[in-house]
Parts: C-alpha cells; sequence; structure tokens
C-alpha cells in the first residue's frame, strides 16, 4: 500500500541545515503495522509528517518518492493531495492528546469536523457519525457533546482515533499515542488498536521509543538512528535476533519480565543533524566499531529477510542494495 523511497526531509534553523531524514526507505501492507523505533530526535516524526504532508514551513529540502497505491503522493499539488488524500486515505494520531483539541469546543463537533469540511455532510449526520465512531473506540456514544476538559487522559487518545478514523482512512499514522498514559491505560489503547487493525484492516505507522509497545502490535520495525533507518524487517528478528549494533542496545536497555539479566545502556548522546558524523551515523557510540565505519557509510545490507546497514555484513556482497 505504502512505498517510502529515499525520503530527504532537511529543515533550516538559525542559517543551518537539520538532517531530519536523510535517506529513509520502507513499506507498508495493506492491514500491516510498521514500528519506527529509535531515540528521540531520530526523525521519526518528520517522516511520519512527510507522509501526510503536514510539515512544518522552514522545510528546506523535501525529496524521494512516497508511494500511495502506486501514486507518488508527495509530487502531488498540496490542495489536490490534501483534497484526495489528507483524512480521506491517510490520517494522524498526533503526539500529546492532551493539547490537540480546542477546550472551548465539544469533543464530538471536533471529531466530526472533517466529515462537514472535506465532504459537506450536515452537522447532524456527521455528529451521528461521530457517535458510531465512538462506539468502535470504546467511548459511550454521548460524549460526543463534553468538552475536553471532562474526559480523561485515556478517553481523549481514544477520542483522537476516533478523529483518524472518521473518514474511514486505509492508513493511520500513530505518532507515540500512549506516551503520557499509566501503563494500564496504555494497554487499553493498545488493545483498542489491535482489534481495530484485526476488524478493519487498517494499515498502521506505530512511530514510538517504546519496544515493549511496539513489540505487541508490528509485523516490522524500523530502526531509525539520526535520519536514517539502520535495521528493517520481521518484528520477530529485529526483537530476537538483532543484526545492527544499536538495535541491540536498544534491546539490552529495555527491562524485561522473565530472566535475570542487567539492563545495558548507550554510551555517549545522539549526534547533531545539522552536523553528523561521517561514515555510520553510529560509529562514535558504537561498540563494535573499526576503521571502515568512520570514514564510509555502510550500504544497505540484506541477511535472512533483514536489511541492515552496517560494515559488520560487508561479506555478503550479493545481498547488497
Amino acid at each position: 500500500m505504502l512505498n517510502v523511497v529515499n525520503l530527504v526531509v532537511y529543515y533550516g534553523l538559525g542559517g543551518k541545515v537539520v538532517k531530519a531524514v536523510d535517506g529513509v526507505d520502507f513499506s507498508v501492507g495493506e492491514g500491516e503495522a510498521l514500528g519506527l523505533v529509535g531515540e528521540s530526535g531520530c526523525g521519526k516524526t518528520s517522516t511520519g509528517l512527510a507522509v501526510i504532508r503536514m510539515l512544518p514551513p522552514n522545510v528546506v529540502k523535501l525529496g524521494g518518492k512516497i508511494l500511495f497505491e502506486g501514486i507518488d503522493i508527495l509530487s502531488m499539488n498540496p490542495k489536490d493531495f490534501a483534497k484526495e488524500y489528507q483524512w480521506r486515505k491517510i490520517s494522524m494520531v498526533f503526539q500529546g492528546a492532551m493539547n490537540s483539541f480546542n477546550p472551548v469546543l465539544r469533543v464530538g463537533l471536533q471529531v466530526a469536523e472533517p466529515l462537514m469540511v472535506k465532504e459537506g455532510v450536515s452537522k447532524a449526520e456527521a455528529l451521528n457519525r461521530a457517535r458510531q465512531v465512538f462506539r468502535q473506540v470504546g467511548l459511550p456514544p454521548e460524549y460526543v457533546d463534553r468538552y475536553p476538559h471532562e474526559l480523561s487522559g485515556g478517553m481523549k487518545q481514544r477520542a483522537l482515533v476516533a478523529m483518524a478514523l472518521i473518514m474511514q482512512p486505509k492508513l493511520i499514522i500513530l505518532d507515540e499515542p500512549t506516551s503520557a498514559l499509566d501503563v494500564s491505560i496504555q494497554t487499553q489503547i493498545m488493545n483498542m488498536l489491535k482489534r481495530l487493525k484485526r476488524e478493519h484492516g487498517l494499515s498502521m505507522i506505530f512511530i514510538t521509543h517504546d519496544l515493549a509497545l511496539v513489540s505487541d502490535i508490528a509485523d516490522e520495525i524500523a530502526v531509525m538512528y539520526a535520519g536514517k533507518v539502520v535495521e528493517l524487517g520481521p518484528s520477530e528478528k529485529i526483537l530476537c535476533t538483532p543484526l545492527h549494533p544499536y538495535s541491540s542496545k536498544l534491546l539490552s536497555s529495555t527491562p524485561r519480565l522473565k530472566g535475570p539479566r542487567t539492563l545495558d545502556y548507550i554510551p555517549g548522546a545522539p549526534p547533531s543533524l545539522t552536523d553528523p558524523p561521517t561514515g555510520c551515523r553510529f560509529h562514535p557510540r558504537c561498540h563494535r566499531v573499526f576503521e571502515k565505519c568512520v570514514t564510509e557509510e555502510p550500504p544497505c545490507f540484506v541477511q535472512d529477510g533483514v536489511g541492515v546497514r552496517c560494515w559488520l555484513y560487508q561479506s555478503d556482497e550479493a545481498g547488497k542494495t
């Protein structure tokens, strides 16, 4: 359904260029969920915003291809994209449910607004549709008449998902949808998302830094570091046998329920994207670095169905892409 090819997003900031997304490739199949994971500032949210064409105005370079059902939506006229694709076929649940609603408007009206604006549906009909979607996400239909301050954090998050579903899109981008919620509410939201994916065949891009969450819903995982996807493959392989040193470090720093183990950590800090390191961008923090990592940027090597950008796998030249 979605095929992202060599996506580039650069921002202008104080006379400098921030290379937020720098040659990202991935795909999402129909009814599949892709987990986009990595540390804060690695380019996850910028990637999601590029797919739905809602980037801020300080973008100085936007390149590559975003093919949705075979059509390059990145090259489309913005007005045509907004009319034909935005919220109709691709929608997004933005980070921070607490700040996503207008406090002086009823929740149902805000959820129903895309139907009225894009479809010309009457207010009464749009609110009736909002009540139906509220039921789908586990909210009482009468909550359409409530104001945002009358909803808890978990209820607001469900209402945001309802807003994303109101026009029945095929792909939903979820940006840290549970980051401000406690563990029990996180579980409820994740169960709701899995049910929607199963019952409605939704495709999803699930953006998070929480590997435990992504393991619960993603069919494939893309690990991002400093604007690049460094490892991409089936979630079982990424989580059980990670290839890239960065992926391995991320997993070893995540607590597990079973088995005694000492948590590891990633030394140093993520690099500045205004002046990223030469060669492999992870090399200043990598425990397996060698000379070639410092000077040459690794291509993507394919190992048993997993793509990995790391010179440790250079011997498999036939699998290089």
